[in-house]
């Protein structure tokens, strides 16, 4: 489990987030929702130690995140970010690329690196893709190579930020539905999602902030319901049961 608390951030001398304390439940799917600017992102990246001026304690396991050296961290921890360059590799050089933190330098590929490689591939679906080029990808296929570089980096911890943007709603499912089999599979996933529908059927933990603070936490329904999602928001969540379950949409609140 990771565990932050009184987490401060800034970026060019500005607090981004203001002493925010949450916990990452291990096994779990814990989403971070909020407008757009709440400091989402800079939590995450927080936690890789990528954001300046970090102060607060943040702990995995019990461990201080901060007395991890870089690569000992990217062993712990992976990260997908929302924005990517699409490099000029083929996408199994591309998933290589998650072995980085087990090799010394010059880096020599062992027999174990490419096992991960093609366990990881075949996880995501892409086995018969690993000679492509990325640029000659569909967007979901690139999303499957760039999980898939994650899955072979081997770490407990996988961080998501907004993994379906850009993804067609099949993929975005399939996205979904490989996030939940992490979680299920004893990983902690925390991602970052604005749907509320699908925070509703994946998320077991959710986290609403808004200028860089924590609103409220709980469940996902309870949360959805909050009266402090409509003033995050400015909009009204509104819920039917069906034989599969309960569902969310949203409207925008009456004028006064």
């Amino acid at each position: 489990m990771i565990s932050i608390s009184e987490l401060h951030a800034s970026y060019e001398g500005a607090e981004i987030i203001h002493g925010i304390s949450a916990d990452f439940p291990e096994g779990k799917i814990t989403v971070l929702m909020g407008p757009n600017g709440c400091g989402k992102s800079t939590t995450l990246r927080s936690l890789l130690r990528m954001v300046p001026e970090t102060s607060g304690s943040m702990t995995l396991n019990g461990q201080e995140l901060e007395a991890l050296a870089p690569q000992a961290l990217a062993r712990r921890i992976a990260y997908l970010p929302q924005s990517r360059n699409v490099p000029d590799i083929t996408v199994e050089r591309l998933v290589i690329h998650g072995r980085f933190p087990y090799l010394s330098y010059p880096r020599r590929y062992r027999r174990e690196d490419w096992e991960k490689v093609t366990q990881a591939l075949e996880w995501v679906g892409l086995t018969e893709l690993r000679k492509r080029k990325m640029e000659n990808l569909s967007g979901g296929q690139r999303q499957k190579a760039y999980l898939a570089m994650a899955l072979a980096q081997d770490t407990e911890v996988i961080l998501m930020d907004e993994p379906t943007t850009f993804l067609d709603i099949r993929n975005q499912f399939e996205m979904l539905d490989r996030s939940r089999a992490l979680a299920d599979g004893g990983k902690t996933v925390v991602m970052i999602l604005h749907d509320f529908e699908a925070i509703l059927r994946y998320a077991d933990h959710v986290i609403l902030m808004k200028d860089g603070q924590i609103l409220t936490a709980g469940s996902a329904e309870q949360v959805l319901r909050s009266e402090e999602v409509r003033q995050a928001f400015g909009v009204k969540p509104c819920f039917f049961e069906s034989e599969d379950g309960l569902h969310c949409y949203v409207r925008p609140e009456q004028a006064p």
